[in-house]
């Protein structure tokens, strides 16, 4: 995916940090020992072979003069700090970490390197696979899911903090930023932006009822999870993390947005029952806030063209008319 936030370096940048991760004698030469995995839309992130024949992945951060949406800053700090909860917390199969730089001597970004997956990304064979052998993966992500849901954190918010013991003061929070990064850039979302506001405080009175805070991966799309004989082999990019409502987690979202796909197995596998009046308000909620940043981020990242732009917009309608606001 082609976007602005990719921080493409130099085949002797990418050496030089591969020497410093690695050691000079695990140094790649020749040609065709690098290339791009094109699959995500932020990170830019390069399969490389090692001279001695071992195969790492290698992120980098976006450069900083790139503008970021407020949420997405310090993504990558994220990352790792979700990884090191994970491997040492759960039982949920996540990337190791080989090397992890924030320097910002070799390259003006941070970076990690971690182990080559060798396994299939669900999301790419998903619509490839008979339906019960998708909804068998899909149990296996909702399980991954709920036990990453299961570590609990001191308040809610970003894991570096500023924390709030008020999820409807946290999550509030986190729709206004988005909406304060559309205004900036006059994104056109379709409606007035305080239209949106209200809302959001006609209905903040739903996320009272979550009360504990919970570490929440929300990017766990099928698209972030390798797979290999029937296994959920890895769980990838944990950049989005933060402690709140295990309801805002992705695989929840096709229960009022059906553009995002039936929820049933995945909800399965994490052992939901149906949502309850409340808990489908608050559904609504986050939705809507999903729909927003997938239509502001389409400036930020600078899309070429607008296919996002053309799909998310009316969906961020349909958010809308669900929190019981339509267009006359």
């Amino acid at each position: 995916m082609e976007s602005i936030t990719k921080n493409r370096q130099s085949p002797d940048a990418l050496r030089a940090m591969v020497s410093r991760a690695y050691g000079a004698d695990r140094v790649p030469i020749g040609d065709g020992w690098v290339s791009e995995l094109g699959h995500g839309w932020f990170n830019v992130a390069y399969r490389t072979r090692l001279r001695d024949g071992a195969e790492v992945v290698l992120k980098i951060a976006p450069p900083p003069q790139v503008e970021v949406m407020t949420y997405e800053r310090g993504a990558m700090s994220t990352e790792l700090a979700v990884l090191e909860l994970l491997r040492t917390h759960t039982s949920v199969p996540v990337p190791a970490v080989d090397f992890a730089d924030q320097s910002r001597e070799l390259c003006d970004a941070d970076y990690f390197f971690m182990p080559y997956v060798d396994a299939e990304n669900l999301g790419i064979i998903a619509e490839t696979l008979p339906t019960v052998e998708r909804d068998a993966y899909m149990e296996q992500v909702g399980a991954a899911n709920r036990e990453i849901n299961s570590l609990r954190g001191a308040a809610f918010g970003p894991l570096a903090g500023p924390g709030d013991p008020s999820w409807r003061r946290v999550f509030t929070g986190m729709l206004e930023d988005v909406l304060r990064d559309g205004e900036r850039r006059s994104v056109d979302i379709g409606w007035d932006y305080d239209t949106v506001r209200a809302v959001m405080a006609e209905h903040a009175g739903s996320l009272d009822e979550v009360t504990e805070p919970r570490l929440v991966e929300w990017d766990l799309w099928d698209s972030n999870v390798m797979v290999r004989d029937g296994k959920l082999v890895c769980v990838i990019d944990h950049e989005r993390a933060f402690y709140g409502d295990p309801l805002i987690e992705a695989g929840f979202t096709g229960v009022q947005l059906a553009a995002f796909g039936d929820p049933s197995a995945f909800m399965r596998g994490y052992g939901h029952g149906e949502l309850t009046a409340t808990q489908r308000v608050r559904r609504d909620l986050y939705g809507l806030y999903l729909m927003l940043i997938m239509v502001i981020e389409t400036v930020y990242r600078a899309h070429a063209d607008t296919t996002q732009y053309d799909w998310a917009r009316p969906k961020l309608d349909e958010a809308m008319a669900s929190l019981g606001r339509t267009r006359r």
